[in-house]
């Protein structure tokens, strides 16, 4: 295992996704697994200021004690108690004698969201790889028929800088460093452990790139700007982000489409596909149409005023309106407003 190589093609990612500033503060959640050992001890080597957190949601009895102990005294973790509660309810049995009932196991998805819970004012990292980003696509290919995978960072600002590796070449990393780690006995259990165990293997009596193959399935999105791969990932069902150069996409559904972003009248003029729009009112803005105007002081909704005018649907996305904040003040050619100014402009 050549070390060297790997910490490059690390750093070639937190660089390239502006994951972790440079020579930045980062908190590692650690498991004391291969790859958040991994994780710990390569962003130290890279220069980074790392700290570890572990969250021990008590769940394996002295197992859960060990990860803890490891946790602490190899890595030099914060261990915080993440068992969401009591660990047991007690109740009256027959004769007046508390039994003890256990606790229900909390889902995965419970557990994600208890450990996500720490450390929130910082920058935080968490040790997933290659290996558990194909696993992802598998599960959400099958639960949601989306292509998606794993984001390098989370909206609440987590990051992933282990997602070019794969499992295998943490646990050489680790082998090659000296590392010890923890393996842990629940893994099988969970979701990605039944993918792990259950479905790869066969996939890769198929072809023994099957791994490899899959993650093709996030290239082109990978290749996207972040913000528009922000908006295909998104499960809203209307969304707009802000592109370069005053662009915008918007996202209807199943329908995608670039618009310009606002732009200021600013006592001057705009051009606005066929149209020139002109006015010496101050705080006017020309934009597209978006699901939900309404002209101002009135109630009616501007695709009523499309509808109205006999406009095609197909031009709407693209007619302009003058607009002041959230109302809209003139629909050019339908509808027209003191001291604003618009005329087709078409062979000009």
């Amino acid at each position: 295992m050549d070390t060297a190589s790997v910490l490059a093609r690390i750093e070639a990612h937190v660089r390239g996704r502006e994951l972790i500033p440079a020579g930045g503060d980062v908190v590692c959640f650690v498991s004391g697994g291969a790859d958040s050992t991994c994780l710990w001890h390569a962003l130290r080597a890279l220069g980074y200021v790392v700290s570890a957190l572990h969250v021990d949601h008590g769940l394996r009895g002295a197992e859960s004690e060990e990860d803890a102990r490891f946790c602490r005294e190899q890595l030099g973790a914060k261990v915080v108690d993440g068992s969401g509660g009591p660990v047991i309810a007690r109740d009256a049995g027959a004769e007046g004698v508390a039994a003890a009932t256990p606790r229900p196991i909390p889902t995965e998805e419970e557990l994600r969201r208890i450990r996500y819970s720490f450390a929130t004012d910082r920058l935080r990292a968490t040790g997933h790889t290659a290996s558990d980003q194909v696993e992802t696509i598998l599960y959400r290919l099958v639960t949601s028929g989306a292509a998606t995978g794993i984001k390098p960072k989370r909206e609440d600002g987590v990051v992933r800088p282990l997602l070019p590796l794969w499992r295998s070449e943490t646990e050489a990393y680790c082998h090659a460093a000296g590392l010890a780690f923890r393996t842990d006995s629940s893994n099988d259990d969970t979701k990605r452990g039944l993918i792990r165990r259950e479905i790869l293997p066969p996939l890769r009596q198929l072809h023994p790139a099957a791994e490899e193959n899959l993650l093709r399935a996030l290239e082109e999105r990978a290749t996207l700007p972040p913000a528009l791969e922000e908006l295909l990932a998104s499960q809203e069902g209307s969304k707009r982000v802000d592109l370069a150069g005053g662009v915008q996409a918007v996202r209807e559904y199943d329908r995608l489409w670039l618009e310009r972003g606002p732009v200021a009248l600013g006592r001057g003029e705009v051009l606005w596909g066929e149209w020139r729009i002109e006015s010496e009112l101050g705080g006017l803005k020309v934009r597209a149409w978006r699901a939900g105007d309404r002209l101002a002081g009135r109630r009616k909704k501007i695709q009523d005023v499309f509808v109205d005018a006999k406009i095609p649907r197909s031009d709407r996305e693209t007619w302009p309106l003058v607009v002041r904040g959230n109302e809209v003040v003139a629909v050019p050619g339908i509808v027209e407003a003191p001291g604003v100014k618009a005329e087709r402009v078409v062979g000009d």
